[in-house]
């Protein structure tokens, strides 16, 4: 009988550590998505660009601004020139996102929600316009 029991056991602790190995730990999955907006003309940079500061107006966001509702989230916005208008939105946690404007008249808006979302953007030259949807899971 006892040579029963410990055969059992033995069978039992091999069959669960078994178990265990087969067994694959649940996916960890993370990704994100982003559409980015860039006119290709003149005209339609300077209808994108006044569509931003409307939006802007509405908002209450002056040259720069960043608004964040979440926690771990990072953002910088550097302007060199006159006239320049960015802005960062950023919902949820863990996003981080860069703006750098050199040149006058340009407008851009990022906007990320979700989770760990990243977007770094460089805005040279004059008169420029666009935005960046991202969202992170």
């Amino acid at each position: 009988m006892t040579s029963n029991v410990f055969k059992i056991l033995t069978v039992t602790l091999l069959a669960g550590s078994l178990g265990q190995v087969a067994l694959p730990a649940p996916a960890h999955a993370g990704g994100r998505i982003s559409f980015n907006l860039a006119p290709d003309n003149a005209e339609d940079a300077d209808f994108f660009s006044t569509g931003l500061r409307v939006y802007s107006l509405y908002r209450g966001l002056k040259d720069a601004d960043i608004h964040q509702l979440g926690r771990g989230n990072a953002a910088g916005i550097a302007q060199a020139g006159h006239r320049n208008l960015g802005f960062i939105q950023q919902r949820g946690s863990g996003h981080s996102a860069t703006l750098r404007q050199n040149g006058n008249n340009s407008a851009y808006g990022i906007f990320q929600y979700g989770r760990n979302a990243e977007t770094d953007v460089v805005q040279d030259g004059d008169n420029g316009s666009g935005a960046t949807f991202s969202y992170g899971w």
